[in-house]
């Protein structure tokens, strides 16, 4: 029996600190993200499966084939590393990653059922937990640094998708303030391949211009100070953040490779 990818969550659950709120308050944009994608990917699947009375914190293994179960060794395993850790949510979003990682490694009795062609449901909330720990479900998911509105099945399966889980890009997006992105654009560059983006933050009173440049970091720049909309060919329009993660990615790629 392979095991190996259900050890594998385990051992990334047990490096994690799930008490460091400066973690979290320091990676509060990129959990809010996660936690948006996590919910979008949630109402995907329970909307295939049929589980949307448990969405959107619910075992995923269980609507699929309830016969899997986390071999012993495992699970004593993952009682030790989620001894203390709460709310029951969060255990029960760890020890489903765990399960739906055995049924994925085909150590399922059985043939396994045919799955949707559907995006990894749990990988989003695992990186998540990793840049700062869990969060607690009241009016809104308290993040710890962020609050992220629940919604609905409904609502989620409209959001828009935020597809990267690659630590330098969500590294990019985190910092303080509140950040409006822009996509530098031409008659041959559009917004889903801009020139490059800019940001304006603005935190305690005080506006930063900053560029993500070829150093792969935010730099200071005086673009959105000095050029108007269409200066010398070249315009400049607001962008989300998920269109901003993709330039990021694409540009971090490009320099230095997958």
């Amino acid at each position: 029996m392979d095991v190996e990818p259900s050890r594998c969550v385990v051992r990334r659950l047990r490096t994690i600190d799930w008490s460091d709120e400066d973690a979290a308050w320091r990676h509060e944009n990129s959990r809010a993200l996660l936690m948006r994608e996590y919910l979008r990917r949630a109402a995907l699947w329970a909307d295939r499966c049929g589980a949307g009375r448990s969405w959107p914190f619910f075992d995923l293994t269980e609507h699929i084939d309830p016969s899997v179960r986390v071999p012993d060794g495992i699970a004593a395993e993952l009682d030790e590393v989620l001894r203390g850790v709460g709310p029951s949510s969060v255990r029960t979003t760890c020890r489903s990653a765990v399960r739906w990682a055995v049924f994925r490694s085909g150590s399922a009795a059985g043939p396994r059922p045919d799955l949707p062609d559907l995006p990894d449901l749990y990988g989003p909330l695992l990186t998540l937990y990793e840049r700062g720990g869990g969060f607690f479900v009241e009016e809104f998911i308290d993040l710890g640094g962020a609050m992220v509105r629940l919604g609905t099945v409904e609502s989620n399966l409209a959001a828009r998708p935020f597809l990267t889980l690659a630590p330098a890009t969500l590294d990019a997006l985190d910092a303080e303030g509140e950040i409006t992105y822009y996509a530098k654009i031409g008659e041959d560059r559009p917004r889903s391949s801009p020139r490059g983006i800019v940001r304006r933050r603005v935190d305690d009173g005080r506006t930063y211009d900053e560029a993500f440049t070829r150093n792969l970091r935010w730099e200071p720049t005086e673009y959105l100070r000095l050029y108007a909309p269409g200066h010398n060919g070249v315009d400049h329009v607001e962008i989300t953040e998920t269109e901003a993660a993709a330039f990021v990615e694409s540009l971090t790629e490009r320099l230095s490779g997958p």
